[in-house]
This record gives C-alpha cells, sequence and structure tokens, in this order.
C-alpha cells in the first residue's frame, strides 16, 4: 500500500463530499478506537471545522480508557470534541420498555447504544451542517459486525474498504496515540467484550477469508466468516420497497 497517496487521496475524497453537498463541517463519534481514530484525522486534515463526539454509556471502559484515548487523539490533532453522555437516555428507554411490559434481552438492549449514538451525531449534524463520517472498516462489513441503523449509519465513510491491518498501517505512519493502536478492538457495549472474542474469529482471519476465499482459514473459522457474510447482507443495502423487490 503506497501510504502517502492513501492519505491524500481518502483526504481529497472527504473534500470533494464537502463540496458536493455544501456542509460546513464534520462529525464523527470519537470512541478511541482506531476506526474512529483514523476517521477522525483524515477528516480533520480535510476539513478544520471537524468535531469528534465522545458518547460514554455504562461500561467503566467508556468512561475510562476509552474517553482518554479519545481525548488523546483530540488534543494531538486539533480535533474539536464535544461529550454526549447516553447512559441516563438508554436507561430511560429501558424503563420505558419495562413500563410496557416488555424486557429486552442482552443483545436487543445492547444494540441500543450505537443507535443512540447515531441520533446524537444526526442531531449535531443537523443542527450545525455537518456530514457524519462513518467508521467502519472492511473487515467489519463483510462480516456485519456493527449494527444496522446504528454505528453503521453515516453519509459517506473513508475507510470501508480498509482491512485492520491497513487501519493500523495508516494509523502508525500518522502517528496516531500508541494505547489505541495497542489496545485490543473492542465495542464496549458489555465489561470486558472484545470484537474478535465476540466474533469467535481473529480479522486477520477475516481478512484472508475476504482475500482469497474460505480455503485461506481453518474449516471452522470457514464456517463462522461465511455465516456471518451470509447473514449480514441485508445490512449492506437499503430496505427492499414494493413492487422493486418481492
Amino acid at each position: 500500500m503506497d501510504i502517502v497517496k492513501e492519505i491524500e487521496e481518502r483526504t481529497a475524497y472527504i473534500r470533494r463530499m464537502l463540496e458536493k453537498t455544501g456542509a460546513k463541517g464534520l462529525v464523527f463519534g470519537n470512541s478511541g478506537g482506531k476506526d474512529s481514530a483514523l476517521v477522525g484525522i483524515l477528516c480533520r486534515r480535510a476539513c478544520e471545522n471537524t468535531t469528534g463526539i465522545m458518547m460514554p454509556c455504562e461500561s467503566k471502559r467508556n468512561y475510562s480508557e476509552d474517553l482518554a484515548d479519545a481525548g488523546d487523539l483530540a488534543e494531538k490533532f486539533g480535533i474539536n470534541t464535544v461529550t454526549v453522555d447516553i447512559t441516563d437516555v438508554k436507561r430511560a428507554m429501558i424503563s420505558a420498555f419495562g413500563d410496557a411490559g416488555i424486557t429486552l434481552g442482552a443483545d436487543a438492549s445492547s444494540n441500543i447504544n450505537p443507535r443512540l449514538r447515531m441520533s446524537v451525531l444526526y442531531a449535531y449534524a443537523r443542527e450545525n451542517g455537518c456530514l457524519v463520517a462513518g467508521t467502519g472498516n472492511a473487515c467489519e462489513r463483510f462480516v456485519g459486525y456493527f449494527t444496522k441503523w446504528g454505528d453503521g449509519a453515516c453519509d459517506f465513510n473513508p475507510i470501508g474498504d480498509l482491512s485492520v491491518s491497513e487501519i493500523y498501517e495508516l494509523l502508525e505512519y500518522l502517528g496516531a496515540p500508541e494505547n489505541i493502536i495497542k489496545k485490543a478492538p473492542s465495542a464496549a457495549l458489555i465489561e470486558g467484550q472484545t470484537d474478535e472474542g465476540d466474533m469467535g474469529v481473529t480479522y486477520d482471519e477475516i481478512t484472508a477469508y475476504m482475500q482469497n476465499g474460505a480455503g485461506a482459514v481453518s474449516g471452522n473459522a470457514a464456517r463462522i466468516i461465511g455465516r456471518m457474510h451470509s447473514a449480514a447482507s441485508h445490512k449492506l443495502s437499503m430496505p427492499p420497497v414494493y413492487p422493486q423487490e418481492k
């Protein structure tokens, strides 16, 4: 990968998005993770009016490590920062379901977090004339490891074609904070959660499968990745509309 070319072309792409839409700035979810870090750096290179919103919710990691790392990124690269704590909003929603006699399971409950974050980003974007920059990488998109209408929602995505290893390569070159580069990728929806532990496969295995097919990984990994990829197709397209789709 020609790193300098990649950075220049992605920065130019973001500028074209701004020119095409007439937006006044950019906003992204600054989670303290690798993907949001790269998106934040690229957006800031393309536009001075770039805001990263930190949105802690429930987990201890959100309020400690993630906030600290997100803050380090913002300080180092001159990114405007806003913090919106969504814990009480989520608790109110869970309570409202309870009042209606509905108890949400762990999966439905955890998916509320990224959907609330999407709402925050779009409310800020609407108020300030910004575009929402997406932060999902190619591996996550391939297996659908994101929440539909949550962290998968955006106006454009400047890193959606990059594998996790490529993300790290660019972050190293750009001088991202070491803590962000070294920590295990995690959605941090619950304590101790990691992406790879959640999926049951590594990002390297997903990349190998994407690039060289099922034979490039073990049988078990191939089954997991293949199943996730098949199940994810609906996340990568707009909902079908009658009568075009039946």
